[in-house]
């Protein structure tokens, strides 16, 4: 196997610019989201169970990396755990992959978050319509979070099939077999033949 691209998100946007694509994100989702819920349900809102709301905020995070986990959870013997401390006080848990595992497994690791619980969020705010505005923020919250995996999914759309991916503390590499890349090089020259 030989590395075919070598992707590294943080660097190639930058800190400043990936803030900025996370804000514009959450600031998107949480207007669509909550004028569509005001538009489908005009009840008023109400701010009872705040402490609530709170601890939901807290466990967002959690939530979302434990939803990273679970896809990988066979390969728990693969896998490296580091707490880091951004700014030098928020905790972060970062999960690293040890060594190279499928394209779709950590494609669906990536995405797995967002899709289950944005949804989740999402109902909650069809059913519980007085706290809508809650739920609003909380998605918009785990929005902001999942920007980072969806930019390291549009890289890996575009990358061979039968590639396997690992991760470095550089970012992430994808590898394929010299076999896979003949391929990929036929597939690509006869595509453009009349």
């Amino acid at each position: 196997m030989h590395c075919w691209k070598h992707i590294n998100v943080k660097k190639q946007y930058g800190h400043h610019r990936l803030f900025l694509f996370s804000a514009i994100f959450m600031l998107l989702a949480f207007s669509f989201f909550y004028i569509t819920m005001t538009a489908y349900r005009d009840s008023p809102v109400t701010d009872r169970l705040f402490p609530l709301f709170l601890a939901g905020f807290l466990m967002v995070y959690p939530a979302h990396k434990l939803l990273h986990f679970l896809p990988l959870a066979r390969c728990h013997n693969r896998l490296r755990f580091k707490l880091e401390k951004q700014f030098g006080v928020i905790p972060l848990l970062s999960i690293r992959i040890t060594e190279p595992i499928i394209k779709l497994r950590y494609m669906i690791a990536l995405t797995i978050p967002f899709v289950v619980l944005n949804s989740i969020l999402i109902m909650g705010g069809l059913i519980y319509s007085t706290y809508r505005h809650y739920f609003a923020i909380l998605l918009a919250y785990h929005c902001g979070l999942c920007v980072i995996d969806l930019l390291y999914v549009k890289h890996l759309i575009h990358s061979p099939k039968k590639a396997f991916i690992e991760e470095t503390d550089k970012g992430f590499e994808i590898l394929i077999s010299y076999d896979n890349e003949s391929e990929t090089v036929l597939s690509r020259n006869f595509t453009h033949l009349p």
